[in-house]
């Protein structure tokens, strides 16, 4: 399978299409479910009672897809500014891999600068769990007061 795609512009780009029809099928699927009626369990939280990064990352896409950036940020602030970034990265290196079938994005990615977003996230979820002003402004829907 590996050589097909290797060897098939069509198929490449064929995959790449499908893929953001998947993509727009789930946005679609999001723009019309409210998390806040259909909730998405988060494990962590559920388990552990803290905020892992991800949490209000739902809600979050949905204010987005709905317009309502002071609201999404106040789910998950670092999620609504890496979002750009994220999907940025996706684009070119799928147009990439479905014009040239190989990877030439990745290795122009300082490690460091991906280790520093790694530690970022992580004192984010550590950080937002602490119950005091102006941490608990970190917590999902905790900054929806300010805006």
């Amino acid at each position: 399978m590996r050589d097909f795609f290797k060897k098939s512009r069509t198929a490449r780009v064929m995959a790449l299409l499908g893929a953001g029809l998947l993509a727009g099928g789930g946005a679609a699927y999001l723009y019309f479910h409210d998390p806040a009626v259909y909730p998405i369990p988060c494990a962590i939280h559920l388990l552990t009672g803290l905020y892992c990064p991800g949490c209000g990352a739902g809600r979050a896409c949905f204010a987005l897809l709905h317009g309502n950036l002071p609201e999404a940020f106040s789910y998950n602030p670092l999620m609504v500014i890496l979002i750009p970034f994220i999907c940025l990265y996706v684009a070119v290196r799928g147009l990439d891999w479905a014009v040239t079938g190989g990877n030439h994005v990745d290795g122009k990615i300082s490690v460091k600068l991906l280790v520093a977003i790694l530690v970022l996230i992580l004192i984010y979820g550590i950080v937002r769990n602490i119950p005091v002003l102006p941490f608990s402004l970190l917590a999902p829907g905790g900054m929806s007061e300010i805006f």
